[in-house]
């Protein structure tokens, strides 16, 4: 009996061992299951894009930016693109505002078609460069260590906000095509550093462009850049289809959807060419619109706010935007600041995708990248 009494001791201890050694298993698998449930939710910590999806769960303090950049005055050295990074890593900052006599060594611009690139308009642009010859800012902003840029758009939703003062505090204000200045100026401000138009946005009256601006040109087809041509030399361009066929370019509304300017009262040396990357890594990076072959096409064309947005990442040490956002749940607001005509008003755009722009300008909000003082985004 006593051996039978220990074979069974053996055998439940045995049998103890081996449950165990299951519960030990088991809770091993459901570790490792864990742990690669983890992993597979931090490779989802960011978008299909590339941006950081919990935008609201990090604080200023948890982002990459150190209050020690503060410079004299306030301003924040590099404060924009190190929010831009710690929301998209894949952001690189070097991108000049204007194109240079460099502009041929730029990665992929020769790649691409306007408005992607300059493929086609390279000795155009190479005589233009060749009167203005300057391709920065001014020398006194150009000297600044830490620049403070504001966007103003142009919708209705700054009206009545009296933001003008807070507006011209910055250092550099960046007005787009036609927006006006002249009896708006509690709203809107009275500074203008730089006007950023196409053809078709350009202002028509001489009388109605500030003395002291850049006229910067954004380039979104072929034709535009020989209207910039015109503008520049004031003369007839002949295009040269092939070497038996010559086109006389008699008029610089030739070609395009709506009347444009015949006239631009500046001198070269005030006129600056956008740098087309932005348009691409706005379109393609950013907001993620169809590449098309690198061609424009129906949804794939950023607004030229989000366009200048994308320029002051690169270029501003802090960046503000006022007058973006439309609210489609009035319909009776007014569109813009400047005229009547109704929220209602707007129809589906061709070339724009406003709702994914929207979505892209949330995060840039949201990411404390940029900052929207009349909180239309």
């Amino acid at each position: 009996m006593s051996f039978l009494g220990s074979f069974r001791n053996l055998l439940l201890a045995v049998c103890l061992m081996l449950v165990l050694g299951f519960l030990y298993y088991s809770a091993g698998k459901l570790h490792m299951h864990g742990w690669g449930q983890e992993l597979r939710e931090s490779s989802t910590e960011y978008d299909r894009l590339g941006f950081l999806l919990k935008l609201d769960s990090r604080t200023s303090a948890e982002l990459s930016y150190k209050n020690g950049n503060i410079t004299e005055g306030g301003c924040r050295r590099g404060f924009a693109s190190a929010q831009m990074t710690a929301i998209f890593p894949k952001f690189s900052k070097p991108a000049p505002m204007f194109l240079d006599n460099t502009f041929k060594q730029w990665s992929k611009l020769k790649d691409f078609v306007p408005p992607f690139g300059i493929k086609g308009q390279e000795a155009v642009i190479q005589k233009i460069l060749g009167i203005t010859k300057h391709y920065t800012l001014t020398s006194s902003l150009d000297s600044l260590s830490c620049k403070r840029c504001i966007i103003m758009g142009n919708g209705g939703i700054v009206a009545n906000k009296s933001l003008g003062s807070r507006i011209d505090e910055y250092d550099v204000v960046i007005r787009l095509n036609e927006a006006p200045v002249k009896g708006f100026e509690k709203d809107v401000g009275s500074k203008t550093t730089l006007r950023i138009t196409y053809p078709e946005g350009a202002i028509q009256k001489p009388a109605r462009y500030e003395r002291d601006s850049l006229f910067v040109f954004a380039g979104f087809k072929p034709q535009d850049f020989k209207w910039l041509k015109y503008i520049v030399f004031k003369e007839k361009v002949v295009l040269s289809k092939d070497e038996s066929e010559l086109v006389v370019f008699t008029s610089p509304s030739d070609g395009f959807w709506k009347s444009v300017a015949t006239f631009v009262p500046k001198e070269p040396k005030e006129i600056r060419i956008l740098n087309p990357y932005f348009i691409r890594e706005a379109a393609f990076t950013f907001i993620g619109l169809p590449v098309n072959n690198g061609m424009m096409g129906r949804g794939n064309i950023p607004t030229l706010g989000t366009v200048a947005i994308t320029m002051a990442l690169h270029n501003c040490d802090e960046v503000a935007v006022a007058g973006f956002g439309y609210d489609m749940n009035a319909p009776n607001a007014p569109l813009h600041y400047y005229e009547s005509v109704k929220m209602s008003a707007i129809k589906e755009s061709w070339t724009h995708n406003i709702g994914k722009e929207k979505e892209f300008l949330r995060k840039l909000v949201k990411g404390q990248v940029i900052t929207d003082l009349t909180a239309g985004i």
